[in-house]
């Protein structure tokens, strides 16, 4: 086996390795960010204190109207009662349930307002708890999808470990200094095939000559243009 072809299946071991642990990092980095359901749960919370809020308003508004209705009918009961006889004291009266009634219509309107209120609240609540509870159970799914997943590929990288060694045993330690070392400055892309009389890396086209360097099996050939190793069939 020429040490070219040697690089090559290194190379293709390597790349394999290189895309799986692309891979695997953007699983690790999926798992660790739920966006999704920190966003839902913040809304939910954000809609339950909204819902508290509009609760407690209505409450309020409630009891002041009880209130008012009880005042009410205090004052009627003694402008009915007939114990008051004199008519200034009556007029007052009057007057007083008037006014009181007044008010109870406008507590009346805050009521109702903190019904409408407390009722979109408690919508906006549903919701958003519906939605919590939904992204909670895609994150989950998501999750046991993606473990499996990175459990898969990490058993790869340990076969392709093995395979990588098997191929490393067999070439020069001057081979592969050289090899790591274009790896290192290639991007990881040290070894590249002679394809349609071209490096497949960069699209230098050789001359005749130059392709038959790169089919030699005594000396590596690197491409004129990006510097990486060719490899020709």
């Amino acid at each position: 086996m020429s040490a070219a072809l040697g690089l090559y299946r290194l190379q293709q071991v390597d790349s394999q390795i290189d895309q799986i642990h692309a891979r695997l990092k953007v699983i690790q980095e999926t798992l660790q960010n739920d966006s999704m359901v920190r966003a839902a749960s913040d809304e939910f919370a954000a809609a339950e204190s909204r819902t508290r809020t509009a609760e407690r308003t209505l409450k309020v508004t409630e009891a002041d109207f009880e209130k008012q209705r009880l005042k009410i009918e205090q004052a009627e009961a003694s402008l009915y009662g007939g114990k008051v006889h004199n008519p200034k004291e009556l007029q007052d009266l009057q007057n007083d349930v008037a006014s009181l009634k007044r008010h109870l219509a406008t507590l009346e309107n805050l009521e109702l307002e903190a019904m409408m209120a407390y009722e979109t609240a408690e919508k906006e609540f549903q919701t958003a708890k519906s939605n919590f509870e939904k992204a909670q159970a895609s994150a989950s799914d998501q999750y046991s999808d993606l473990t499996k997943e990175s459990e898969a590929l990490q058993k790869e990288i340990e076969r392709l470990s093995s395979e990588r060694k098997a191929v490393m045993s067999d070439l020069p330690q001057s081979s592969l200094q050289t090899y790591d070392q274009l790896r290192e400055r290639k991007r990881g892309l040290a070894v590249a095939m002679l394809s349609d009389s071209a490096c497949a890396a960069c699209g230098t086209t050789l001359t005749p000559a130059q392709q038959q360097n790169a089919r030699s099996t005594s000396q590596f050939f690197h491409c004129p243009t990006c510097g990486r190793i060719l490899f020709a069939n």
